[in-house]
């Protein structure tokens, strides 16, 4: 049976005397969901209630704020600082144990990582004065982000090194806020130890330069984390399911906390009286790229090895997480190298991900892309939302529920926004043709995840759900007014895409010059005789063939293939530094040629999430590829292009290609022309202006809705 792939993820488990039905919990993340005041309400309610309806044997929830306003790190993160919270937050509680599942609550106080202290100007909390670092995060941000981005609204950000009173207030804020938990009917507490929060400051040597009994040596750096832990013992008792978040190293502090660090803070947390650890990691977030490699890593199984290293030195159960696939995980829950496992994004992007396993239907699951759509929005002050599951953070408004009416319905288009409208109609209980003039669904989307990886994952499901769905779909299709007709839709949805439009760079109609389209057609094999001009008989013979026998709908074939060989020369010259240009820049420089990538636009990465954007740009650098901004005039010569530097100097870079990765637009003459014709239209994704995957799959959402 399928499901016997995961049998120890779905089998029972136990955290002191928290018995839970399955070894998935969800990971605690900051959702911005909250009321003002900390309070949490319907919005909150329905987030939780999802993911305890989607079988999640534990659900985390994160960042509850000890001290609100106080030391809290979101603009609405939710509180438990005063008696007020509690209703709310027992609601969310009560939600959660209604759908079968366990909640604990993740008790949160920022220090240094306090966000909102700094924007509001309030002191943070520290063991010691922190020393002041350059990096390059704002370098990552464009232009017109600058003005949304919360971090540089600060004013003098005030630091309080705190006394040994303060130490002992804060023992008693997360007693207090312990006591709360107890009191609501939750089942378990998570301290937050790591991620440069107040535990975390104290526990690293990097922060922490007290000479007093809570600096110098680990055990006194663990000092006020195992007060807090005696205190919440003598507060609750024994019995009440504890435990704690610590990182097993920090990357990019050579004089941060070690895997030894953690260690003997897991021994001693042990010691002190709590049930599991949960090991994760942190890195110094003064660089880009450090913001996705540590505890939300962009590297598979980034954190495994520190799991595995405290479960090798305490009795007590292990907690792992960070980009960890579902059936390795299950091997090592079944080898003992940890015992739970924790989702954090991929719950966000499929909340039944338990039950679809449970039900022997794990290529249901849809899903995570890893653009960190998701953690980008906390740098924006905005609630969490992610790029393939647009009812995350709005499960009320964009639930899928039975139509009122049965409709006909017309899709024109198979790429995302075509697929996930036509699924979410088929759901809804709608009659779904689907007409795509190519001879395969996935759009543009295709030569994404050729360079993209992740994004193969997602046009696949889409595949795999519309053939689920009983959708008709029609290949090779022209979507005529005839056609349309003979089928008799209630409404037809165009979701085309954009079209390619070459911007009026001279020199663009030279024989070296491909346009994103024209690239499309050489990959993909489409259309070869309109590059004639552009390619060799034995390119387009070669790709024919590749085409004919279906190889070059083989991704993975095409992944491979041109590491061997592909019919670009050796100096490639990019021109746009947007999503594209960068993504494609990426897969050219892995396939042996020096990339140069140019663009009029002040700051490249465009349609990149911050997060993902600061990895590729740093990734990039590394790689050599030289990025040159604000370039005015642009041109192509022969073998070369030319341009003016923002110093007003001409300048030249060889090429033995240019690809043009800019100028795609909408293009709703399709839908124009059937509207004139009397049908009724709705128009989802890029052909209503570029908003690459996920502005496709929101666009869905949005129609879908309506019909």
């Amino acid at each position: 049976m399928a499901t016997e792939r995961y049998a120890n993820l779905l089998a029972p488990g136990r955290i002191g005397t928290l018995e839970l039905k399955n070894r998935i919990y969800m990971t605690a993340m900051g959702t911005n969901l909250a009321e003002p005041g900390g309070i949490c309400g319907e919005r909150t309610r329905a987030y939780y209630r999802e993911r305890a309806n989607g079988g999640t044997g534990l659900i985390t929830m994160g960042c509850v704020g000890v001290a609100w306003p106080v030391g809290s790190g979101l603009q609405n993160q939710v509180a438990i600082s005063e008696d007020r919270h509690l209703p709310g937050i027992k609601t969310v509680v009560d939600e959660v144990h209604g759908h079968g599942s366990k909640i604990a609550f993740q008790l949160h106080f920022g220090g240094l990582i306090a966000a909102t202290d700094m924007k509001e100007g309030r002191p943070i909390w520290t063991p010691s004065l922190p020393e002041g670092k350059p990096g390059d995060v704002v370098d990552g941000f464009l232009e017109s982000e600058l003005a949304a981005a919360d971090f540089l609204k600060y004013g003098e950000i005030k630091f309080r090194v705190m006394t040994r009173q303060d130490v002992r207030e804060l023992v008693r804020l997360f007693v207090a806020a312990a006591e709360r938990t107890q009191a609501v009917g939750a089942d378990g507490i998570e301290l937050h130890g790591g991620h440069g929060y107040i535990f975390s400051s104290f526990l690293s040597p990097y922060t922490n330069k007290r000479t007093d009994e809570y600096g110098g040596a680990v055990e006194n750096r663990a000092r006020l984390l195992l007060e807090v832990i005696v205190g919440i013992r003598t507060a609750l008792g024994r019995n009440f399911p504890l435990w704690v978040k610590i990182d097993t190293q920090e990357f990019g502090k050579p004089e941060g906390i070690g895997v030894e660090d953690a260690i003997t803070v897991a021994r001693l947390a042990e010691v002190a009286g709590v049930d599991a650890i949960t090991a994760s990691t942190y890195a110094d977030q003064t660089w880009g790229i450090n913001h996705s490699g540590s505890n939300i890593p962009d590297v598979p199984e980034l954190m495994v090895p520190g799991a595995i290293a405290v479960k090798s030195a305490v009795k007590i159960p292990v907690l792992a997480s960070g980009r960890i696939e579902l059936a390795a995980a299950d091997r090592y829950i079944r080898d003992g190298k940890f015992d739970f496992l924790g989702l954090g994004r991929p719950l966000l992007a499929d909340p039944q991900v338990v039950r679809k396993l449970a039900g022997g239907r794990a290529p249901d699951v849809r899903p995570c892309i890893y653009c960190y759509c998701c953690v980008s929005q906390i740098y924006f002050s905005r609630p969490v939302k992610c790029a393939v599951n647009p009812e995350t953070g709005s499960e009320r408004k964009l639930a899928i529920a039975p139509a009122a009416t049965r409709k006909r319905v017309v899709v024109i288009g198979g790429g995302p926004a075509g697929l996930e409208t036509a699924r979410r109609l088929a759901q809804k209980g709608h009659v779904v043709t689907l007409l795509e003039q190519s001879d395969r669904l996935g759009g543009t989307a295709q030569v994404a995840a050729i360079a993209y990886r992740p994004n193969e994952r997602i046009v696949e499901w889409l595949r795999h759900q519309i053939k689920a769905c009983r959708v008709d779909v029609r290949l090779k299709t022209r979507a005529t007014p005839d056609l349309i007709r003979s089928l008799h839709p209630d409404t037809v949805v165009v979701a085309t895409g954009a079209i390619g439009v070459m911007p009026p760079i001279p020199g663009a109609e030279r024989s070296n010059v491909l346009s994103g389209d024209e690239l499309r057609r050489l990959v993909l094999g489409g259309d070869l005789a309109s590059l004639k001009g552009k390619t060799g008989w034995t390119t387009r013979i070669a790709t024919t063939a590749a085409a004919l026998t279906g190889a070059t709908k083989n991704l993975e074939f095409i992944r491979a293939a041109t590491r061997v060989w592909m019919p670009l020369g050796k100096h490639i010259v990019i021109i746009g530094g947007e999503l594209v240009g960068l993504e494609l820049a990426e897969f050219l420089v892995h396939r042996g040629r020096q990339v140069t990538i140019i663009d009029e636009a002040a700051r490249f990465g465009a349609g990149l999430h911050i997060v993902r954007r600061w990895r590729v740009l740093a990734q990039l650098r590394e790689f050599g590829v030289a990025m040159l901004m604000r370039a005015k005039d642009i041109a192509i010569g022969e073998s070369c292009v030319t341009y003016v530097n923002l110093n007003g100097q001409a300048r030249t870079v060889g090429a033995d290609h240019v690809i043009v990765a800019k100028g795609a637009v909408g293009d709703l003459g399709l839908a124009d022309s059937l509207r004139a014709a009397g049908f009724d239209v709705q128009t989802a994704g890029d052909c209503r202006g570029i908003g690459y995957i996920e502005g496709a799959i929101a666009d869905a959402a949005r129609v879908a809705a309506t019909i």
